[in-house]
């Protein structure tokens, strides 16, 4: 699977589960910078994520199959300028996770894109619980807890992913679709 160029790719074909070293680095970071696009042009900005990409086979706690790849969930107000822009229907994002202060040698980090939404009811329910269990300092907190519940809760579903893992080889690569 490895070709010479130390680069990997996976592929996702026939619906392929998310690889376990991609679910394993998207569960060790915490920030991902999101890219989007609006009537200004591109934007990108910085939010905590939380993910449930450490069960496999949970599909997504909203629900959705077995092996259809991680969900990323986010928390941030319609009224922002990447808010309004992902509040529109069908609306995708980009973005990349990567611990800073690492050495390019052993660089390693994640580039993703897919399609993004607001959640509500059950759904929010379900990603929110992944979101307090990632980040448990918001449950201990009343004033952020609830800062926060009256925040948008957001859902990233990646149709693309990218490990670049330069400890392996300079330029390794692992890509993951699903059903590609």
């Amino acid at each position: 699977m490895a070709e010479t160029s130390g680069a990997q790719d996976s592929g996702g074909t026939g619906g392929s589960p998310c690889p376990e070293t991609i679910r394993r680095a998207l569960a060790a970071h915490t920030t991902m910078t999101l890219a989007y696009a609006d009537e200004d042009g591109p934007g990108a900005c910085a939010v905590l994520y939380a993910t449930d990409a450490t069960d496999p086979e949970s599909g997504g706690a909203t629900g959705g199959a077995g092996g259809a790849g991680p969900v990323l969930y986010f928390v941030t107000a319609t009224t922002t300028r990447h808010g309004r822009a992902l509040a529109a229907p069908g609306a995708r994002a980009a973005f990349t996770a990567q611990r800073d202060g690492q050495e390019w040698s052993g660089l390693t980090g994640l580039q993703g894109r897919g399609g993004c939404r607001p959640l509500t009811g059950a759904e929010r329910a379900a990603g929110w619980r992944v979101y307090l269990a990632r980040f448990p300092f918001v449950a201990e907190s009343e004033r952020l807890r609830d800062a926060l519940e009256r925040t948008t809760l957001w859902e990233l579903r990646p149709d693309w992913l990218r490990l670049i893992d330069n400890g392996q080889g300079f330029g390794h690569k692992e890509e993951w679709r699903p059903g590609s």
